[in-house]
């Protein structure tokens, strides 16, 4: 065997576990990404949820506060603005101006949702109507698992842009065009109030 053929085999073996290093962290790379965006869907899974608790929440409050349709209207509002954001944060999972936007209108929901369950508390018949104590129980049960979804994210989230951050698969992330996803960042005192949704 000649000196030239050694050296050929050497170089193609040396491509070939070249390339299937590079293979290995671009397939990591895509299963990182599937795997913040399934733990997105699950979040969004919890937000369709909470959206139709709201609604029926809204429903029963109306029929029961025909003078205070004022405080009804802007949680109508933030909750088909928080629906229509989260559509497009579904459709793109990770990408900030989505997220950044949804966050910013789940702030405002929860507070209309907090004006609301503060003004139901002033009305005892509503206070103790049933389907409005069991739709409250529900919601708060929904805003924990939301909670959780949102823990799972940002941990999926931080291991995929952890591991497209460093070498060699950076470069893999920049020629592959790996974009950096945004977790669910809360920033300030507002988004991280949850609605008190017991009415007990």
């Amino acid at each position: 065997m000649g000196t030239a053929l050694v050296i050929l085999l050497a170089l193609l073996s040396g491509a070939g576990l070249l390339a299937l290093f590079l293979i290995g962290k671009y397939n990591g790379l895509v299963a990182l990404g599937n795997r913040y965006k399934n733990a997105f869907s699950q979040i969004d899974i919890q937000l369709k949820r909470r959206y139709e608790l709201i609604s029926n929440l809204v429903e029963i409050a109306n029929d029961n506060l025909q003078r205070e349709r004022e405080t009804l209207a802007p949680v109508v509002s933030a909750r088909n603005l928080a629906y229509s954001a989260s559509a497009k944060a579904a459709a793109n999972p990770g990408e900030p101006k989505a997220m950044g936007d949804l966050i910013g209108v789940e702030a405002g929901l929860n507070g209309a949702l907090g004006r609301l369950f503060t003004m139901v508390e002033a009305y005892p018949d509503l206070k103790t109507n049933q389907s409005m104590h069991q739709l409250s129980e529900d919601l708060a049960s929904t805003e924990n698992k939301i909670s959780r979804a949102r823990k799972a994210y940002n941990e999926a989230v931080m291991a995929y842009n952890t591991q497209r951050a460093v070498f060699p698969a950076s470069i893999i992330a920049s020629v592959f065009h790996f974009p950096a996803a945004e977790p669910w960042q809360i920033r300030n005192a507002v988004e991280k109030e949850t609605p008190k949704a017991s009415l007990t």
